[in-house]
């Protein structure tokens, strides 16, 4: 039976892992020389002009049973990105949206796009995202807004076994969300059929062809009949996502609400030390004082579960998240960081790949990061949805 978004999913998707034999970039054994000046940024403090929404979500002719479904989860006055994106979504219009994570993206086109597959159950639609995590946040949020509508899903996402998703792909759901890499798979396979999805989504576009999927994408694409309505979300549009969504939109609309890199909210600082030991005596101090919820960066698997268990013997709520563990474990230690039972949850840079939670307060980087890049993309889990956030980097003196 196709997994239904009315129901909870029982334990087939996998999380953080990477696609099987799939191109990602690959690690230098040798770290990139970072001045440690680097580490050290005030965040800007914008005086922004407060957002008036021209709309609330009462205003659209959603079916009931979305409106019921965003009334329980007390979802009543849409954000910039929504509020500009739903009249297009549902008059059926080509979107591009660019717009910094946690800002709403999500709920943006899954309303427009769920709206229509209930109007009706001939349309399909097919959301293609980067990482497994994110597509497993997408799969909760839409079955969250789709309770009780018997609407069917499937999830295709790697590392997980083929035969559950080929089950439920036999039972032609209406809505399939996965990474490029498994998609594929099941495209080469013949077990999924993209020739009736007349809407798709492609979220994180930037950051998909980061990761080298550019050509996977491009095939998914072509497996889509040609007249269909189509959305895409980036938080930047260079010329590479330019000449991608020019070839497969149709007189688009674009909206930005992009108000400046993450970072830009990010709060940066170093915190030095001379031995081991005074070094887990300060991140202890650090995170007794000034942490309400941490995110903390270390170097390897082994590394990253000594700490963790460190940081337990010592009295804190933590848990451990890398590619030695299960995935039961990882995605357990992460629900677990999400509904706030723990609120320290230390990492390997894979593990943490595709994690967006909006209230983390403190980026901490226990071990430098390979790169410039890899460091941006760690402090930007901090100071989302407008929020200020903190990023502390151990350095050595």
């Amino acid at each position: 039976m196709s997994q239904h978004f009315s129901s909870q999913r029982h334990g087939r998707a996998t999380g953080l892992s990477s696609n099987r034999r799939r191109p990602v970039a690959k690690r230098n054994s040798f770290k990139q020389y970072i001045n440690p000046s680097n580490f050290v940024r005030a965040a800007k403090s914008a005086e922004e002009v407060a957002y008036v929404p021209q709309h609330n979500f009462a205003d659209f002719a959603f079916n009931p049973l979305i409106r019921a479904n965003l009334s329980t989860k007390g979802i009543t006055i849409p954000t910039p990105i929504q509020d500009q994106t739903l009249p297009h979504g549902l008059a059926g219009r080509d979107v591009i949206g660019i717009a910094n994570t946690g800002t709403g993206k999500t709920i943006a086109y899954a309303l427009p796009v769920l709206e229509k597959l209930m109007q009706n159950r001939y349309n399909h639609a097919l959301i293609v995202v980067p990482t497994h995590e994110l597509a497993q946040q997408i799969d909760a949020e839409c079955r969250s807004l789709a309770r009780n509508s018997g609407l069917a899903g499937a999830l295709l996402i790697g590392g997980s076994p083929m035969g559950p998703q080929q089950r439920d792909l036999r039972d032609r759901p209406q809505i399939v969300i996965g990474t490029p890499g498994r998609i594929k798979d099941h495209l080469e396979r013949h077990t999924l059929d993209l020739s009736n999805f007349n809407i798709a989504v492609l979220d994180e576009v930037d950051r998909m062809l980061d990761m080298g999927f550019v050509n996977d994408v491009r095939l998914i694409l072509q497996h889509l009949p040609e007249v269909r309505q189509s959305f895409f979300f980036s938080a930047t549009v260079d010329d590479r996502v330019n000449e991608l969504i020019k070839g497969f939109a149709h007189e688009p609309i674009s909206i930005s609400v992009k108000t400046g890199d993450t970072a830009d909210m990010v709060e940066q600082n170093t915190v030095t030390y001379k031995t081991n030991s005074e070094k887990i005596d300060k991140l202890h101090n650090l995170l007794i004082n000034d942490v309400s919820k941490a995110l903390v960066f270390g170097e390897t698997q082994r590394s990253v579960e000594r700490l963790s268990q460190e940081l337990q013997l010592r009295g804190f709520q933590a848990d451990a998240i890398h590619g030695g563990k299960s995935q039961h474990q990882r995605e357990r230690a992460l629900q677990r960081f999400k509904s706030n039972e723990i609120d320290i949850l230390v990492a390997t840079d894979v593990a943490a790949r595709g994690i967006d939670i909006t209230d983390i307060s403190h980026v901490i980087n226990y071990s430098t990061p390979h790169s410039y890049d890899d460091y941006i993309h760690r402090i930007g889990r901090a100071g989302r949805a407008g929020k200020k956030g903190y990023a502390l980097t151990f350095v050595e003196s």
